[in-house]
């Protein structure tokens, strides 16, 4: 019996995942769900492809500054810039964290794929993300530290909100034909796929 199209979505450990050696921890968490991986790069990112990754406006710029500024003033901080030249700075120290060192990006399959690698790596702060997930387990990063020192959050990994951003997201960290089409052998149990036309009898 055939089974619907898979879905595919894009995750990417960022430097400090890697800097901290978290990279087959992290693998291992998504490969006990069943989901597939059909493509790896592991590489240094450029200014350009950061950006095109984050795809932030001037709107959102603005947004995120005005929250830092809102921050500011409830600590009876100065504030010395306008929220969009804050949201900028927020998003060069992104940008500027990303391009630091080493990232892998990945590309997954699977039914639903998009929504298993969301629960899974939890929410942006890793401080206030669930229990069990990436970013609760395995890192202590919160807005509260990050905005003290100035920098982004280091939450170990990026992964796509959903379908549509991840299809636009793989596109920048791949070229065409580097993600690879194969059978799994989990799919004879999510799917019943016959076994024989995965080991290509």
């Amino acid at each position: 019996m055939a089974h619907q199209k898979e879905q595919r979505t894009f995750a990417l450990i960022k430097p400090d995942g890697v800097q901290r050696s978290l990279i087959g921890e992290i693998i291992s968490r998504f490969e006990r769900t069943g989901l597939k991986f059909v493509a790896f790069k592991f590489l240094v990112p450029t200014r350009e492809q950061c950006f095109a990754h984050y795809a932030k406006d001037d709107a959102w710029c603005v947004k995120v500054g005005e929250r830092t500024i809102t921050g500011k003033k409830e600590k009876g901080l100065p504030v010395e810039k306008s929220a969009l030249e804050y949201g900028r700075d927020i998003l060069e120290g992104n940008v500027r964290f990303l391009t630091s060192g080493p990232v892998l990006a990945m590309c997954l399959e699977g039914n639903q794929a998009v929504g298993i690698v969301k629960k899974l790596v939890g929410g942006t702060e890793p401080l206030t993300s669930d229990v069990g997930t990436i970013r609760a387990d395995l890192t202590i990063d919160s807005y509260e530290i990050a905005n003290a020192d100035d920098r982004c959050v280091r939450n170990l990994i990026h992964c796509s909100d959903e379908p549509k951003e991840a299809e636009r997201e793989l596109k920048i960290w791949f070229k065409d034909g580097e993600l690879i089409s194969y059978h799994h052998i989990n799919e004879v149990t999510l799917y019943d796929v016959d076994l024989g036309h995965i080991l290509g009898k």
